[in-house]
């Protein structure tokens, strides 16, 4: 009897850890979503894990981040996004545009945070920024609402041009509302604008030749994560044909653009990871009111004005956040 005693007792106790091991809830899983590629966007990356950690969660230790790269190719998307879905992650991080789109699309109840630069209620993402409603916030750049002031700020650098080009990636879903903004805000400028339609590397050879055989004296980049990853292509044609440009990001003025204008990226997506955080934590995504963004960036390189022989008004030098000499 006490020998049968201790192995039931002994049994029980071996089967203990292994009992409370089995009822530790799994990690919560973040499914991140993002049109670009993993090594162009590191830092965006970095910048997102970093707002997850200001709410708590790391990856690897608390959380478990599965990331999803379509790495450019847009109709690779949709799989992508439903594969997210098929894992059951807890919330889905849906960064860039055509991303929050697709994740959108799924038809999905899982919760997902977004990224994108363009108006989420024009884009169909949510009904309202202070009530988005549903299962759906995130953050908005506004960066394509941006486009009147860029080219305001082109038309003071050069106000003798009455021609202009605009760069738009018509894969990306933002194209058409980018060249009806720029439109309109050309017409209040008395401006002529001539639209050049990129999706690779061989058609922005293309738009180029044709800029110089049409006479184009001013330039804008539109927005999107094609036009940002061919940012050298773009600022080296530009300076081959001595063409003032003014884009979206910084880091085409890092590499010699003349100007860049728009909200900060990189902040961007930390407060993505804050938001993706909160939700984790068990907030509501149709609760949480759209994030806008608040920082606006104007950066100059003055060695590219220099090289364009532009001088740049005091005006504009004097509200700039960054000169590049």
């Amino acid at each position: 009897m006490r020998r049968r005693r201790f192995i039931k007792i002994f049994g029980a106790a071996a089967l203990c850890p292994l009992t409370a091991r089995a009822q530790q809830p799994a990690k919560p899983v973040v499914g991140f979503l993002n049109v670009g590629r993993a090594d162009t966007s590191a830092y965006l990356q970095t910048a997102f894990r970093a707002g997850l950690k200001e709410s708590g969660f790391i990856d690897g230790e608390n959380i478990t981040v599965e990331y999803r790269w379509a790495e450019g190719h847009f109709d690779r998307l949709p799989s992508l996004a439903a594969d997210l879905v098929h894992r059951q992650v807890t919330v889905i991080a849906a960064t860039t545009t055509p991303g929050a789109l697709a994740a959108k699309n799924t038809g999905t109840t899982i919760p997902i945070v977004f990224e994108t630069a363009g108006d989420p209620i024009r884009l169909g993402l949510v009904k309202s920024l202070n009530h988005p409603g549903d299962n759906l916030t995130g953050v908005t750049q506004l960066s394509s609402e941006l486009i009147s002031k860029r080219l305001g700020l082109l038309h003071e650098l050069i106000p003798t041009a009455k021609l202009v080009g605009l760069t738009v990636d018509q894969a990306d879903p933002r194209a058409e509302a980018q060249v009806a903004d720029m439109e309109a805000a050309a017409r209040g400028l008395d401006l002529e604008i001539r639209v050049f339609n990129v999706s690779n590397e061989a058609e922005i050879d293309k738009a180029f030749a044709s800029m110089s055989q049409t006479g184009i004296r001013g330039l804008l980049v539109g927005t999107g994560e094609f036009l940002r990853r061919q940012a050298g292509q773009i600022v080296g044609l530009a300076a081959q044909q001595n063409l003032p440009a003014i884009y979206q990001y910084r880091e085409f003025a890092k590499v010699g653009g003349l100007i860049s204008y728009g909200t900060d990226l990189i902040d961007s997506y930390r407060q993505a990871g804050i938001y993706t955080g909160r939700v984790l934590k068990g907030e509501k995504p149709g609760d949480l009111p759209v994030l806008q963004a608040a920082k606006f960036d104007l950066v100059i390189n003055l060695k590219t004005a220099k090289a364009l022989n532009l001088t740049i008004p005091p005006g504009v030098l004097a509200i700039a956040d960054d000169v590049i000499e």
